[in-house]
């Protein structure tokens, strides 16, 4: 048998079919945590509390839309059978307000923070409409777990890719340029063709995956009422959440650290292709490790050791150690892959387990509401950065007139990018153990299984 139900293998055109929507993905996820910052506090002389707010306000706007979205996109495939509308929507849409972001035409502080706004929010909510029914899609690629898991692990393998894209080539091409606002104005379209091709093959790719919600569509209040009962699934996802705003805050101090404390602006691809190069290598590790040990204490490991990773790098960074820092964050990288891998692996577990109670296998809704909270922890991210920069009285400048740094402004962003993580990621342990006595009650043997 065949899609939707079937026991036999997924070929491997088709789980790269799916997998390289995640280059789309991983590049808008990235991109703008990594670098919208940083351009306008040290490119646009935007100050670091307004700069802040500019990337949090449209991600909130996303927090509410993506539920609704997920909604939209369980009604579609209730009349059609389909989510590739809304795809190929979301991937067309996305590359010229992605752009825009990045080339600001006025050289004024207000009206870039102004313009990096509004170009934001709609490339969010163009994003929202190709990620939430992206995510959706695994739940519903096979009835046999294996094959949900192989296709996450090449889904993993594909955003590795597209953040390791957008951590190493955006900085390169906005330093290649200039650096100033006409090399970022050329990364920005450059990326954002990249992304926007990438997505756009996924949304055709995987036009061969039948999506049956039923037995009938569901508003999003409904939606809601049906989700709410699904324990595990908020659980993980509190977990999920604390994670990616501890990714998002990490991200967003990278070019200051390179910049103020290791001295070369440039070391900022270098540490980014070192934090995601080991990913790569490390999924199908982690993937073997959580089928002999059990998934969620792979994650918890994994966990641990992400934070105290992290928390190491507070002296190498202090102390300018280029090569600690590079090895330091090359270890972050490997226990980065199990914390995007393990999480999005057990996620469509949940739904199916849920099915049973509901009659809903409502994928649409519970990707939803997991896109809203990763788009959300991700776009608070910079903002919590930025909050740790003006408390600690951090100068902004333009590109041609750069400032000294206060003592007090290098310890917060030393802090900002390595401590604040490392507190997140501890966090996330309490729902993640949560989640894992949750599911031990799931009824069957797999899902015990998977909760072990």
């Amino acid at each position: 048998m065949t899609a939707g139900g079937a026991t036999a293998a997924l070929p491997r055109r088709r789980l790269l079919g799916y997998g390289v929507g995640s280059v789309g993905t991983g590049v808008f996820s990235t991109v703008p945590g990594l670098l919208l910052l940083y351009y306008l506090t040290d490119v646009m002389g935007v100050s670091a509390a307004v700069a802040g707010a500019v990337l949090v306000v449209p991600k909130a706007w996303d927090v509410l839309l993506n539920p609704l979205v997920g909604a939209v996109s369980d009604r579609e495939a209730v009349r059609t059978g389909r989510r590739t509308r809304l795809l190929l929507a979301g991937a067309v849409a996305l590359p010229v307000p992605f752009a825009a972001m990045f080339a600001v035409p006025v050289d004024a502080p207000g009206f870039a923070a102004g313009w990096a706004g509004v170009t934001f929010l709609l490339a969010a909510t163009a994003f929202a409409c190709f990620q939430v029914p992206y995510v959706a899609l695994p739940a519903e690629i096979s009835d046999e777990p294996g094959e949900r898991g192989r296709a996450m692990a090449w889904r993993v393998v594909c955003l590795t890719a597209g953040i390791l894209l957008a951590g190493g080539l955006a900085p390169a091409l906005a330093a290649a340029a200039g650096g100033g606002r006409a090399g970022y104005a050329l990364m920005g379209v450059v990326v954002g063709l990249v992304m926007g091709a990438a997505m756009a093959a996924a949304a055709l790719a995987t036009r061969w995956i039948p999506s049956r919600p039923g037995p009938r569509p569901l508003g999003p209040a409904a939606a809601w009422r049906t989700a709410r009962g699904n324990r595990p699934f908020f659980a993980l996802l509190g977990a999920f959440t604390a994670q990616s705003l501890a990714v998002a805050v990490m991200l967003a101090g990278a070019p200051y650290a390179a910049a103020y404390r290791l001295d070369d602006p440039g070391l900022t691809s270098v540490m980014f292709v070192c934090l995601v190069g080991p990913s790569a290598v490390a999924v199908p590790l982690w993937r073997m490790l959580a089928r002999r040990h059990g998934q969620v204490r792979c994650y918890l490991a994994a966990v641990a050791a992400f934070a105290a990773a992290d928390a190491a790098l507070w002296p190498a960074v202090t102390a300018g150690a280029v090569v600690p820092v590079l090895a330091l964050t090359a270890l972050v990288g490997v226990c980065y892959a199990a914390v995007q891998l393990l999480p999005l692996s057990l996620l469509p577990e949940t739904v199916h387990a849920d099915a049973a109670r509901t009659g809903h296998a409502q994928s649409g809704a519970f990707t939803g509401l997991w896109t809203a909270a990763e788009t959300g922890a991700m776009a608070l991210g910079p903002g919590v950065f930025a909050l740790v920069l003006a408390v600690t009285s951090f100068r902004s400048s333009d590109l041609d007139t750069p400032v000294r740094q206060p003592d007090t402004a290098l310890a917060g962003l030393t802090a900002g990018f390595t401590l604040v993580p490392a507190a997140l990621l501890l966090l996330s342990v309490p729902p993640l153990l949560a989640y894992r006595r949750l599911a031990a009650h799931r009824p069957t043997g797999e899902h015990r299984r998977h909760a072990t």
